[in-house]
């Protein structure tokens, strides 16, 4: 019997799937104020631990996308929410070179990201901090223009202000 939880891989397990095939992971481009304002955390693990980026995580081999949805907005902010209540915006390549998973050395992680757009006012003071050790509501403009803020979230931001 395994010791981890249904979906989850050992240390060993997952650093050789990173080293060979993308992971698909899922990006939440939460807004608020008709799309005004993005709602940011500041990353505490790798990939890109100390930028502003948006909540998000890995799906699970055999977890649908509506599954996957759920689970990760009750992880990342805190309420359970629907698919229904979102809009795919698009899937992006994500590539992180010579990043680092628990101590054991990647050449680089590749994600294939499906960004979903969703309007929701939420307490940035009140979420999870498991992934991000605060959140905060940029204004999109500033968000663009931010040095801290990720160049992967200016991706969504760029596609959330295009014509």
């Amino acid at each position: 019997m395994s010791a981890f939880p249904p979906g989850f891989l050992s240390d060993e397990d997952f650093f050789h799937v990173v080293q060979h095939a993308p992971l698909v992971a899922i990006d939440l481009i939460v807004t608020r104020g008709g799309g005004q304002e993005i709602l940011l955390g500041r990353r505490r693990n790798p990939p890109a631990q100390g930028w502003w980026f948006v909540p998000g995580g890995r799906i699970r081999k055999g977890e649908t996308h509506a599954a996957a949805f759920q689970r990760i907005t009750l992880a990342e902010l805190g309420v359970r929410l629907p698919i229904e209540d979102a809009r795919l915006m698009g899937s992006w390549a994500h590539l992180y070179p010579q990043e680092a998973f628990r101590g054991l050395p990647v050449t680089d992680i590749h994600y294939v990201t499906l960004g979903y757009r969703l309007e929701h006012d939420l307490a940035a003071e009140a979420l999870p901090a498991e992934q991000h050790g605060a959140f905060r509501w940029f204004p999109v403009g500033e968000a663009l223009a931010h040095p801290e803020v990720h160049r992967y979230t200016k991706w969504y931001l760029e596609a959330l202000t295009a014509p």
